[in-house]
């Protein structure tokens, strides 16, 4: 008995009593004499008894156990919103299960499934880069599970969304370089597939063309979120004819990075090019000059996640709820040039 789990079984045989009558003193329900629901409890304790969870959610048809899927466990911004979620979950009394897709669309629908068979009562995902086909999640949503997807959202499914404000953070972004006397600005676009990149184009290419300053095509760099090539897109910008003087980058380690390359090839931040970051990660206001850079609400975006999921497992129903968090601009030494 020692090698093995404790059942209710084993605590009924050693008192001389059903196995129902344990059930009960044990979860608490229902009428028992007091001595013996003493007994009982003593015993457990005792025994280090612990109740078989699979088998309480079978019988609950529920395993009160989320499951999170995000694109990578070392970016701090997922990081947030995972502690976020937790937060929630721990307030209400609910486990969570995290996978990471490592930005890959293969595993991405690999950890749907093996979250989707391990009964978890709902799922929290952000997609992968690699994501531009979303049948792993029709079949999530036609078998009745909640699904709610936050900050990289998945439209046209029949899914509650919570994300931020990418069009008119980047919008602001732009307007704020531009009112630093920025009329070159580069761009780092992301895969436009994905609703966070799409939007964060259309808000630099907005704000252009409100203060009638011409697109330049090869100011654009069409990239991803963990491209290893940086180094090789600061160099081929500031040697164009009429290289760049704003950068707004992907990120904050692209942008942290290509800041460096600046410096080596002897170039003045933020006088010759001001250089703007996105997540607002702690390294901005410790390198310089400071990171200036967009604050994206992260902890924020997992909490109203984990709690719209909840309420959508606590009702039965799928709620369509669309929720916007929005993010900020922190202005710091990088931008701030003075306007010749």
């Amino acid at each position: 008995m020692n090698k093995q789990a404790i059942t209710i079984k084993d605590i009924a045989r050693l008192l001389g009593i059903s196995k129902s009558t344990v059930s009960r003193a044990l979860s608490g329900q229902g009428e028992i004499n007091p001595e013996t629901k003493r007994k009982i409890l003593e015993l457990a304790r005792k025994l280090d008894y612990q109740p078989n969870i699979v088998a309480v959610s079978l019988k609950q048809q529920r395993t009160n156990t989320i499951g999170v899927i995000i694109p990578e466990t070392v970016n701090r911004f997922f990081a947030k919103a995972v502690g976020g979620i937790q937060r929630v979950a721990n307030l209400a009394g609910v486990n969570v299960m995290i996978c990471q897709s490592d930005e890959s669309y293969v595993l991405e629908k690999k950890n749907l499934q093996t979250l989707v068979a391990s009964r978890v009562d709902g799922l929290l995902v952000s997609v992968s880069r690699e994501t531009d086909k979303f049948d792993h999640f029709d079949a999530v949503i036609s078998k009745g599970i909640p699904l709610v997807f936050f900050d990289r959202i998945v439209e046209g499914l029949r899914a509650s969304r919570v994300y931020s404000d990418n069009y008119e953070i980047a919008r602001e972004a732009t307007q704020h370089l531009l009112q630093q006397g920025c009329r070159n600005i580069a761009f780092m676009a992301g895969p436009q597939h994905l609703y966070n990149s799409r939007n964060r184009l259309k808000g630099y290419l907005d704000a252009l063309t409100a203060a009638s300053v011409p697109v330049r095509e090869n100011l654009i760099i069409r990239t991803d979120y963990k491209s290893g090539k940086n180094e090789e897109f600061a160099r081929y910008l500031m040697t164009l004819k009429d290289p760049p003087d704003g950068i707004f980058a992907i990120n904050d380690y692209a942008a942290l990075e290509i800041m460096h390359v600046l410096k080596k090839m002897g170039f003045k931040i933020p006088q010759d090019v001001a250089v703007l970051g996105f997540n607002n990660e702690n390294i901005c206001k410790l390198v310089e000059p400071g990171l200036s850079s967009i604050d994206h609400p992260a902890h924020e975006m997992g909490m109203a996640a984990a709690e719209i999921l909840l309420q959508e497992i606590k009702e039965g129903t799928n709620t369509l709820v669309n929720r916007l968090i929005r993010s900020r601009l922190v202005i710091r030494e990088s931008t701030h040039r003075q306007i010749r």
